[in-house]
């Protein structure tokens, strides 16, 4: 198949198409959801969804995709600045992140957790990069950056799937120390 000509507007049928994939998933495991589900769903034909996309996993990266870049935008209100509030901001964005999906059932996000992960890593480190530009080296910047966009995410991530007692804004601020680099005033809630 050819390459598609990428329309970054949304169209109403663009928009039917991924409703109606957010609509399946609530319903039934990912891997079992086909583009007849889909095209049924969004009461369009077969040809208008390829029209779109190639397939279901380019649609659920377009669909993710979007979604990481929006809920980074929200958390930190568009200000791309390397601070405190700004990671604490980071991490509640990758906690609204993972209870984005409201999947009702559970394997269905299981099987697309790294696929969520990658996404949203690769936004966190997007931004990362901007808000270090001036602030570190282009070598420091590279070590960094992956080692905060993951303590950042896992922070989220272990709070979205119920893996601490700490409410998301208590690990929101605890990531935030660890990156800030005062470790001593991890266990006393101290800030800086």
């Amino acid at each position: 198949m050819g390459t598609k000509v990428r329309n970054i507007r949304m169209t109403p049928t663009k928009q039917f198409l991924i409703n109606a994939f957010v609509n399946l998933v609530n319903e039934k495991d990912f891997d079992k959801i086909s583009i007849a589900d889909i095209t049924n769903g969004a009461q369009v034909n077969r040809a208008t969804f390829y029209a779109h996309f190639n397939d279901k996993y380019e649609l659920l990266d377009y669909i993710i995709n979007d979604s990481a870049a929006a809920v980074i935008e929200k958390r930190t209100l568009g200000v791309v600045k390397f601070d405190q509030n700004n990671i604490v901001q980071l991490v509640l964005a990758v906690c609204d992140f993972h209870q984005q999906p409201n999947i009702q059932c559970r394997r269905s996000y299981l099987s697309l957790a790294p696929q969520l992960k990658e996404k949203m890593l690769m936004e966190l480190k997007n931004y990362l990069l901007r808000s270090l530009d001036n602030i570190l080296s282009d070598s420091e910047k590279s070590f960094y950056v992956s080692i905060y966009a993951n303590i950042i995410h896992e922070a989220g991530y272990l709070w979205a799937s119920g893996y601490t007692t700490f409410d998301k804004e208590e690990v929101a601020k605890k990531a935030s120390l660890l990156i800030a680099g005062d470790h001593s005033k991890i266990s006393e809630g101290e800030w800086l």
